[in-house]
């Protein structure tokens, strides 16, 4: 895959950049750390400027956002809430929790856009749950575009400066994304454990 990316990337230059970035927020298995450091490598040995790159690649990855915020909105509160209501009992969660968990996201959506914006593959799919709670769009597109601009200015910078051995980027990134895939997994856990035991803590008699 990545000899494909990366010939596409060399043949249509600024908008094989765009391209390459908008399928990647879709398609997450397509990965930003190959694409936004060759696109630094590029600038080095071809007419693109490292703007312009940074630019193309910005572009194309608000449109792949934009597109799963739009799938999103189709998965709104009440189309969960029916889902609970069918499959919610072997989950164990409710329509409360549902609603619980899209209050949150309206308090602290725009900032935990903003932090997963720089964590891969998290960074493509939580358009998802933005579109889902009715973000405002203008707001999703503020904390995207600024959360987008920031890793693909490191990643793109990265590149121009290992020049042709930009591809050892990869290998911090890898240590990177285990770090905070740990992390989540970690809070995620707690959060989980917390959850359960709120659920199981007796109801105190009224009498």
């Amino acid at each position: 895959m990545k000899d494909w990316i990366t010939g596409f990337m060399e043949e249509y230059g600024y908008l094989g950049v765009m391209l390459m970035l908008a399928v990647e927020n879709i398609f997450p298995p397509i990965p930003s750390e190959v694409i936004l450091p060759f696109g630094g490598f590029m600038t080095t040995n071809s007419e693109l400027t490292l703007p312009g790159v940074v630019i193309a690649a910005t572009v194309g990855s608000l449109l792949g956002a934009v597109i799963l915020y739009a799938i999103g909105r189709q998965l709104d509160v009440e189309r969960m809430e029916a889902l609970v209501d069918k499959y919610g009992r072997y989950l164990k969660i409710s329509r409360k929790d549902v609603r619980k968990a899209d209050a949150w996201f309206d308090r602290y959506g725009g900032w935990t856009v903003l932090f997963c914006r720089m964590i891969p593959l998290v960074r493509s799919l939580i358009s998802i749950p933005a579109g889902m709670s009715g973000m405002n769009f203008g707001l999703f597109l503020f904390y995207t575009t600024i959360g987008t601009l920031g890793w693909n200015i490191l990643l793109v910078s990265a590149g121009a400066a290992l020049g042709a051995s930009w591809e050892s980027i990869t290998g911090y990134m890898d240590l990177y994304s285990n770090a905070v895939y740990a992390l989540l997994l970690v809070g995620a856990g707690t959060l989980g454990y917390l959850f359960w035991r709120k659920r199981r803590k007796p109801k105190p008699d009224l009498e």
